[in-house]
Protein backbone atom coordinates (compact mmCIF):
# COMPACT_ATOMS: atom_id res chain seq x y z
CA UNK A 1 0.00 0.00 0.00
CA UNK A 2 2.42 2.31 1.12
CA UNK A 3 4.50 1.89 -2.43
CA UNK A 4 1.45 2.75 -4.28
CA UNK A 5 0.40 6.33 -2.56
CA UNK A 6 4.24 6.35 -2.43
CA UNK A 7 4.36 6.32 -6.11
CA UNK A 8 1.11 8.37 -7.22
CA UNK A 9 2.43 11.36 -4.95
CA UNK A 10 5.82 11.50 -6.98
CA UNK A 11 3.51 11.42 -10.10
CA UNK A 12 1.22 14.53 -8.88
CA UNK A 13 3.99 16.08 -8.17
CA UNK A 14 6.21 15.49 -11.28
CA UNK A 15 2.91 16.44 -13.26
CA UNK A 16 2.61 19.62 -11.23
CA UNK A 17 5.78 20.65 -11.52
CA UNK A 18 5.25 19.35 -15.27
CA UNK A 19 2.63 21.57 -15.96
CA UNK A 20 4.22 24.54 -14.12
CA UNK A 21 6.88 24.70 -16.13
CA UNK A 22 4.75 24.56 -19.83
CA UNK A 23 2.55 27.52 -17.93
CA UNK A 24 5.37 29.70 -17.34
CA UNK A 25 7.33 28.63 -20.41
CA UNK A 26 4.55 30.09 -22.58
CA UNK A 27 4.18 33.36 -20.21
CA UNK A 28 8.13 33.89 -20.51
CA UNK A 29 7.67 33.75 -24.50
CA UNK A 30 5.04 35.88 -24.80
CA UNK A 31 6.88 38.35 -22.46
CA UNK A 32 9.64 37.79 -24.59
CA UNK A 33 7.50 38.30 -28.00
CA UNK A 34 6.02 41.77 -26.73
CA UNK A 35 9.59 43.20 -25.73
CA UNK A 36 11.52 41.95 -28.46
CA UNK A 37 9.25 42.13 -31.88
CA UNK A 38 8.70 44.87 -34.10
CA UNK A 39 6.08 47.55 -33.93
CA UNK A 40 3.49 47.23 -36.70
CA UNK A 41 0.43 49.31 -37.27
CA UNK A 42 -2.63 47.34 -39.53
CA UNK A 43 -5.71 49.97 -40.07
CA UNK A 44 -8.96 49.12 -38.72
CA UNK A 45 -11.77 48.07 -41.08
CA UNK A 46 -15.46 49.62 -39.92
CA UNK A 47 -17.04 46.62 -37.55
CA UNK A 48 -20.11 46.31 -35.05
CA UNK A 49 -17.56 47.31 -31.85
CA UNK A 50 -19.96 46.16 -29.27
CA UNK A 51 -21.06 42.82 -26.99
CA UNK A 52 -23.60 43.16 -24.43
CA UNK A 53 -23.13 39.08 -24.54
CA UNK A 54 -19.47 39.38 -23.28
CA UNK A 55 -19.04 42.70 -21.69
CA UNK A 56 -17.34 45.20 -23.55
CA UNK A 57 -15.02 44.66 -26.39
CA UNK A 58 -14.28 45.97 -29.86
CA UNK A 59 -14.27 43.51 -32.33
CA UNK A 60 -11.34 43.94 -34.86
CA UNK A 61 -11.25 43.74 -38.91
CA UNK A 62 -8.09 44.96 -40.37
CA UNK A 63 -8.12 46.78 -43.77
CA UNK A 64 -5.02 44.54 -45.03
CA UNK A 65 -7.38 41.51 -43.93
CA UNK A 66 -10.13 42.63 -46.89
CA UNK A 67 -7.04 42.66 -49.68
CA UNK A 68 -6.15 39.14 -48.24
CA UNK A 69 -9.09 38.10 -49.04
CA UNK A 70 -9.39 39.55 -52.30
CA UNK A 71 -5.86 38.20 -53.06
CA UNK A 72 -7.15 34.89 -52.29
CA UNK A 73 -10.24 34.86 -53.98
CA UNK A 74 -8.15 35.94 -57.24
CA UNK A 75 -5.37 32.95 -56.64
CA UNK A 76 -8.68 30.21 -56.53
CA UNK A 77 -10.05 31.76 -60.11
CA UNK A 78 -6.67 32.01 -61.25
CA UNK A 79 -4.95 28.71 -59.45
CA UNK A 80 -8.29 26.47 -59.57
CA UNK A 81 -6.91 26.86 -55.52
CA UNK A 82 -9.98 25.02 -54.12
CA UNK A 83 -9.20 25.86 -50.13
CA UNK A 84 -7.43 28.28 -48.94
CA UNK A 85 -5.17 27.99 -45.52
CA UNK A 86 -3.62 29.76 -43.37
CA UNK A 87 -0.53 31.53 -44.50
CA UNK A 88 1.52 34.76 -45.14
CA UNK A 89 1.61 38.41 -46.25
CA UNK A 90 3.54 40.50 -46.88
CA UNK A 91 3.42 44.22 -45.84
CA UNK A 92 5.60 47.62 -46.26
CA UNK A 93 5.96 49.43 -43.50
CA UNK A 94 5.78 53.06 -44.08
CA UNK A 95 7.78 55.92 -42.09
CA UNK A 96 5.62 55.29 -39.25
CA UNK A 97 5.15 51.47 -39.40
CA UNK A 98 1.85 51.32 -40.81
CA UNK A 99 1.69 47.85 -42.74
CA UNK A 100 0.17 48.06 -46.78
CA UNK A 101 -0.53 45.28 -48.60
CA UNK A 102 2.43 44.18 -51.21
CA UNK A 103 1.33 40.65 -51.80
CA UNK A 104 0.46 36.82 -50.74
CA UNK A 105 3.95 35.16 -49.06
CA UNK A 106 5.45 32.15 -47.95
CA UNK A 107 7.76 31.75 -44.45
CA UNK A 108 11.01 31.02 -46.87
CA UNK A 109 10.41 33.92 -48.84
CA UNK A 110 13.11 36.47 -48.73
CA UNK A 111 11.77 40.28 -48.11
CA UNK A 112 13.15 43.50 -49.17
CA UNK A 113 14.58 45.85 -46.13
CA UNK A 114 11.16 47.67 -46.01
CA UNK A 115 9.07 44.38 -46.29
CA UNK A 116 7.62 42.55 -43.48
CA UNK A 117 6.46 39.15 -43.07
CA UNK A 118 3.25 39.06 -40.72
CA UNK A 119 1.11 35.32 -40.11
CA UNK A 120 -2.70 35.05 -40.69
CA UNK A 121 -4.86 33.22 -40.41
CA UNK A 122 -8.50 31.97 -42.02
CA UNK A 123 -11.66 30.79 -39.20
CA UNK A 124 -14.58 30.50 -40.44
CA UNK A 125 -13.68 32.54 -43.67
CA UNK A 126 -12.54 35.85 -42.17
CA UNK A 127 -8.48 36.38 -41.83
CA UNK A 128 -7.78 37.13 -38.44
CA UNK A 129 -4.42 38.69 -36.75
CA UNK A 130 -4.18 37.25 -33.79
CA UNK A 131 -7.11 37.96 -31.99
CA UNK A 132 -10.66 39.68 -33.83
CA UNK A 133 -11.73 41.43 -30.25
CA UNK A 134 -10.02 44.34 -28.21
CA UNK A 135 -11.37 43.69 -24.19
CA UNK A 136 -11.63 46.71 -22.10
CA UNK A 137 -12.59 48.31 -18.73
CA UNK A 138 -16.35 48.61 -18.47
CA UNK A 139 -17.56 51.83 -19.18
CA UNK A 140 -14.81 52.89 -21.20
CA UNK A 141 -15.81 52.17 -24.63
CA UNK A 142 -15.62 55.90 -25.73
CA UNK A 143 -12.16 55.79 -25.43
CA UNK A 144 -11.40 53.00 -28.18
CA UNK A 145 -14.25 54.62 -30.60
CA UNK A 146 -11.62 56.94 -32.15
CA UNK A 147 -9.80 53.45 -32.72
CA UNK A 148 -8.07 53.69 -36.49
CA UNK A 149 -5.20 51.45 -35.87
CA UNK A 150 -3.92 48.20 -33.72
CA UNK A 151 -0.40 48.29 -32.64
CA UNK A 152 1.18 44.80 -32.97
CA UNK A 153 4.37 43.24 -32.19
CA UNK A 154 5.22 40.91 -34.39
CA UNK A 155 8.19 38.51 -34.13
CA UNK A 156 10.86 36.94 -36.17
CA UNK A 157 8.50 34.21 -37.68
CA UNK A 158 6.13 36.69 -38.29
CA UNK A 159 3.68 36.37 -35.83
CA UNK A 160 1.68 39.45 -34.52
CA UNK A 161 0.29 40.36 -30.78
CA UNK A 162 -2.06 42.88 -30.79
CA UNK A 163 -0.85 45.47 -27.92
CA UNK A 164 -2.92 48.85 -27.64
CA UNK A 165 -5.13 50.80 -30.33
CA UNK A 166 -4.47 53.94 -31.98
CA UNK A 167 -5.88 56.95 -33.10
CA UNK A 168 -5.67 58.63 -36.88
CA UNK A 169 -2.40 60.32 -36.10
CA UNK A 170 -1.16 56.62 -34.53
CA UNK A 171 -1.67 58.37 -30.99
CA UNK A 172 -2.13 55.60 -28.04
CA UNK A 173 -5.95 55.15 -27.00
CA UNK A 174 -6.94 54.42 -23.42
CA UNK A 175 -4.20 55.58 -21.34
CA UNK A 176 -5.82 56.60 -17.78
CA UNK A 177 -4.69 59.87 -17.04
CA UNK A 178 -2.94 60.58 -13.88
Amino acid sequence: MKSATRRNLIVVIAATALSLAVVNLAIWSKERHLAQGEAVFLELAPVDPRSLMQGDYMALNFEIANRIREALYQRRSEVGERHAADGYVIVRLDDRGVAHFQRLGSAEETLNADERRLRYRLRNGQVRFATDAFFFQEGHAERYEPARYGQFRVNERGEPLLVSLHGAELELLGAMER
